[in-house]
Order: structure tokens, then sequence, then C-alpha cells
């Protein structure tokens, strides 16, 4: 995970929009705030991702 998209994650977070465990809805809000190394991310490491929002640990 690089940090951009380590930084993306926390910024939508932030926001307290979603859960963060409804990835559609999180992709939805990374694409509409231009994070789309995050939008990508989701599609290809979701396993990854959810380890991150679990632990903290990428």
């Amino acid at each position: 995970m690089s940090e951009a998209v380590k930084e993306q994650i926390l910024a939508i977070r932030d926001t307290g929009l979603t859960n963060m465990f409804d990835v559609r809805t999180v992709q939805h809000i990374a694409n509409d705030r231009s994070f789309y190394e995050l939008v990508v991310y989701l599609e290809e490491h979701r396993y990854e991702y959810a380890h991150f929002i679990l632990t903290g640990e990428a």
C-alpha cells in the first residue's frame, strides 16, 4: 500500500460519511474526491484494505 493510498483512506475515514467496510461507498466517495489511486486499489486489494481498516497495519 502506497503512502498516497493510506492518506486517501484516512481522509475518507475522517469525513465520517460512511462505514469504511462499505467498500462500494468508499469507492464512490474516493472517485468524487479524485482519489483515483484508492479506487483502483480497492478493486485489486480488498483483503489488504480490510486488514488496514481493522489493524492500522499496511
